[in-house]
């Protein structure tokens, strides 16, 4: 009886492992974190990656000021190529950019936007995303 009780445990517990190990094996690819780029008092309000874990891009705001703030960020930091970071009020036409070829990330770049949607996104090698009429308010 104790062997079938201690057989049976063990079986449970490999297969609790394999599950366990399925779900991290499931869990999505790294990502960058965001380093405080914006400065003292900007909070993130919204992030997306881009494909093939190259980066995040991450909208922050300050109460304090009404500005937003967009970071494009390296999962790795590493030989320079181009990095973008933009971002305008969404009722404009005009976008404030920076782009350049850096090792670790473009940004921070700033619009006063208290009130106002915002457009914003980023840029890593040739992998380019933006998102729309976001963060209203």
């Amino acid at each position: 009886m104790k062997k079938l009780l201690l057989k049976t445990a063990l079986i449970g517990a490999a297969a609790a492992a394999a599950v366990a190990g399925s779900m991290t094996m499931a869990l999505p690819a790294s990502a960058a974190t965001y380093g405080g780029q914006c400065g003292s008092g900007y909070s993130v309000v919204n992030s997306f990656h881009l494909p093939d874990s190259r980066g995040t891009v991450f909208l922050t705001y300050s109460s304090a000021t009404g500005k937003n703030c967009v970071a494009t960020v390296r999962t790795t930091s590493g030989t320079a190529t181009l990095v973008e970071a933009y971002l305008k009020k969404s009722s404009s036409s005009t976008w404030i950019k920076d782009s350049g070829n850096y090792t670790s990330y473009a940004g921070p770049i700033y619009v006063s936007a208290a009130g106002s949607c915002v457009d914003w996104g980023g840029t890593i090698g040739t992998a380019t995303q933006y998102k729309k009429g976001t963060n209203c308010g």
